[in-house]
């Protein structure tokens, strides 16, 4: 059944890429995103010429040309991704001020080295910041900042749930330890950690995490709940629930496309085929419901919106995905590998036409992204994290490309 359900995807994908063959100006599109950072920076300066480099940025709405910056905190989950848009961007200019940038930025979060964790998003706020600048630069203050910070974000874990804990604040509000498929993300800064220096049951609790949540988190088709409720004293499951979707039943995107993206990472760390298999199964019901719901390959904020193609659209969701499938193509068979390949280049095709880049209209990267449509908040915005990884995307087709 697996088998035919992917010969089917897979057809329909070819059948759409038959009609129309997509390619992209890679380099282009990098360069029109350095664009977009020069013009953010001048924005960001002071009266004096500098940058509050505590006021991190986080979006731009409807008729707004600038950011909208917050400070830079542990509960300001997106304090981590202009740190990272710069150093990515720097990677790829060498603009020096530009690093400038992204070390003041960096440094304006040196406290998450220090404090106790206030939730799972210090994952985020780390590996976005911490590790794409230890990446670039080989700190050694960078590469502290992070081991410090994975000793404290595995205190959230439960032994008896087999996860960490996302929220603290709202375990009450659940009725139990609640985890997020957004968590899935986080795992990265504990696998990197095992991996440099940090001790060997950092690993151990993010393979579990993965493992519990693969168990619990998602229904017979692969898609996934936002929130998955265990008993805290006797780890067992109660429920799956969303907070950002539109249903608990529903496939909320952003949440599909953090499972995607997390299951590939927790591979790329552990070899384990069983982690392949699913990155796989969770990836091939998100392009499925995508050419159903969508019009083209950017999806709608969930794609079980009864208002259809009246509903937002995300294209936060596309562009974690577009990055996401750039790397497990890598890891796939040939024929699949090569299916996943040209739908992120078509998803990144789509996100830098005129329709969804911000081009003059803001400094953004990009504009249709939702952050929380239940709560009224960031609808059809720019948003930081959008930005983040459409380039990261850009960066890993480039590096495909250079590959030959």
């Amino acid at each position: 059944m697996k088998k035919l359900f992917f010969a089917a995807l897979l057809g329909g994908l070819i059948a759409c890429q038959q009609q129309q063959t997509v390619n992209i100006a890679v380099d282009q599109q990098l360069d029109y995103c350095a664009h977009q950072v020069h013009r953010s920076l001048e924005t960001l300066r002071d009266s004096a010429g500098g940058y509050d480099y505590t006021m991190e940025p986080r979006n731009i709405l409807q008729e707004q040309a600038t950011w909208n910056c917050r400070r830079a905190s542990a509960e300001e989950w997106c304090s981590g991704f202009w740190p990272g848009i710069l150093w990515m961007d720097y990677s790829y200019t060498k603009d020096e001020d530009v690093r400038k940038a992204a070390e003041g930025y960096t440094e304006a979060l040196s406290f998450l080295g220090t404090q106790p964790v206030y939730d799972h998003d210090l994952g985020f706020l780390v590996i976005n910041s911490f590790l794409k600048g230890y990446e670039t630069t080989g700190s050694k203050s960078y590469k502290q900042t992070a081991l410090a910070a994975a000793d404290t974000l595995a205190t959230l874990f439960n032994n008896k749930v087999g996860t960490l804990l996302s929220w603290p604040r709202h375990v009450k509000d659940y009725g139990g330890h609640n985890t997020i498929m957004d968590n899935m993300i986080n795992l990265e800064l504990l696998f990197w950690a095992a991996e440099n220096g940090g001790s060997s049951r950092l690993k151990d609790i993010a393979v579990k995490h993965a493992e519990t949540t693969m168990k619990h988190h998602f229904r017979e088709d692969g898609s996934c709940y936002h929130v998955a409720v265990y008993d805290t004293l006797t780890g067992a499951f109660i429920k799956g629930v969303t907070h950002q979707g539109y249903a608990d039943s529903s496939m909320w995107s952003r949440g599909q496309s953090w499972a995607i993206y997390g299951y590939t990472m927790v591979y790329r760390y552990t070899q384990d085929a069983r982690f392949l298999a699913f990155a796989q199964k969770v990836t091939d019901i998100y392009l499925k419901r995508l050419q159903e719901t969508s019009n083209d390959w950017v999806p709608l904020w969930d794609m079980d919106d009864p208002r259809g193609l009246q509903a937002p659209k995300d294209a936060s969701a596309a562009c974690v995905v577009a990055s996401a499938l750039l790397e497990l193509c890598q890891y796939v068979d040939t024929e699949k590998g090569k299916a996943y390949k040209d739908a992120a280049i078509h998803m990144l095709s789509d996100l830098s036409t005129d329709l969804y880049q911000s081009r003059e209209k803001n400094v953004a990267f990009l504009m249709h992204s939702t952050g929380h449509h239940p709560n009224g908040s960031e609808i059809d915005a720019s948003i930081i994290y959008a930005d983040y990884y459409y380039i990261e995307a850009l960066l890993r087709l480039r590096t495909i490309q250079d590959k030959g």
